[in-house]
């Protein structure tokens, strides 16, 4: 390990932004043991590529992806790009060497997903590692959930409730774009904030989902198109497109331990913005996290006497909790991007120890097969064992 990791990233959208930032900020808040360096940003417009790198803070950009992965400055590849792109990306830069962060979903099938799970093994066993960017494990209240959890505050787990809710597409005039195209996201709410609730459910209970019976729908079929740059073709005012995705995925589920679970994610929640909730309730007592009230924690302890009991809000924001200590004082909040610090200081802290980074590709195929069964159930109408693991 070098005194610096140069990180190339491929993509320049919402993601490239978010993933810019926690680059560029967590060797400002966190005393790592490398150094990361916001190498080479990677994407197909030359001139929107130049702008934004130097928007962000990349010291070049490029077009080139093969050419980037090939270079020995580059260390970390930093997969920010549609779904459709991960898996060849992925696998080619484990196979240059490269470190590797792929955001979620790993990849739009369950057989891709294997692929680079089976790549990512092979590239640990020289060294080279890669994680899946579920980021919402890094906020604090998250992350201090599955330690409740961990420590006996909910007893056994017996009920878990997970919804991801979203209403950016309750209006059927909103635009078509690539993430309502199968073809390069390969599901809709589903793999979009879906995999986010499977996954902080699975982190949180410490648990899998394995058996799962779904239900899908698609509610507005047409949309008006967008032009070429938005990744479908077409252009602006030229009719309407098919939207080849799910606009909404529940689904019940079974964990390993017996526990039973209940999904949702929907982007025509209509009034919800960006609701990740995830509830989980045991024989001592629950514990309930908001994403959109997302420095706290509701707590219930069952065991106290019943005029006590109730949800009490637990403010997540002292520096014994998780990451919060190289940040502000009590009560001083954090936001949506802090995550995206969290993950960086994490995968340079795993790399720099030569340990295997989590969430690994193993995990996010894990995901991707629950994905993948609640599809299977929800086209064959309701079949209850369709096994995820």
């Amino acid at each position: 390990m070098t005194d610096t990791l140069r990180v190339a990233m491929i993509g320049n959208g919402f993601m490239g932004a978010a993933h810019s930032q926690g680059w560029r900020v967590a060797p400002r808040f966190f005393d790592l043991p490398a150094r990361p360096e916001m190498a080479v940003l990677v994407g197909r417009d030359p001139g929107k590529n130049a702008r934004l790198a130097r928007q962000w803070g990349w010291q070049e950009a490029s077009e080139d992806f093969a050419a980037v992965i090939a270079r020995d400055d580059i260390d970390v590849v930093d997969v920010v790009t549609p779904g459709n792109l991960h898996c060849d990306m992925a696998i080619a830069a484990l196979e240059a060497g490269k470190h590797v962060l792929c955001e979620k979903p790993l990849a739009n099938t369950v057989d891709e997903a294997r692929r680079m799970a089976d790549a990512a093994a092979d590239a640990a066993e020289r060294g080279v590692f890669a994680m899946v960017g579920f980021t919402y494990r890094r906020v604090p209240a998250a992350a201090f959930a599955r330690e409740l959890v961990a420590t006996g505050t909910v007893g056994t787990v017996r009920q878990v409730r997970a919804q991801y809710l979203q209403d950016w597409l309750a209006d059927p005039q909103a635009p078509l774009t690539w993430r309502m195209d199968k073809a390069k996201a390969g599901s809709g709410a589903l793999g979009d904030i879906g995999a986010h609730a499977v996954d902080l459910a699975q982190f949180i209970t410490g648990d899998v989902v394995t058996d799962v019976s779904g239900v899908m729908e698609t509610f507005v079929k047409e949309r008006p198109m967008l032009g070429e740059g938005q990744g479908l073709s077409g252009s602006a005012g030229a009719g309407t497109g098919p939207v080849t995705v799910d606009d909404y995925a529940s689904f019940s589920g079974r964990f390993a331990s017996g526990a039973l679970g209940v999904f949702e994610a929907t982007r025509f929640a209509t009034g919800h913005k960006n609701g990740l909730r995830i509830e989980i309730a045991g024989d001592k007592g629950a514990i309930l996290f908001d994403l959109e009230d997302l420095n706290a924690l509701q707590v219930y302890d069952a065991t106290a006497p019943a005029g006590r009991q109730g949800f009490t809000r637990m403010l997540v924001t002292e520096p014994e909790h998780p990451y919060v200590d190289a940040w502000w004082p009590a009560g001083h909040m954090l936001g949506y991007e802090h995550g995206f610090v969290h993950q960086a200081k994490d995968l340079v802290e795993a790399l720099a120890a030569g340990e295997q980074p989590r969430p690994s590709f193993a995990d996010g195929y894990q995901v991707q097969r629950v994905l993948d069964a609640v599809e299977r159930s929800a086209g064959a109408g309701s079949a209850w064992r369709a096994t995820a693991a």
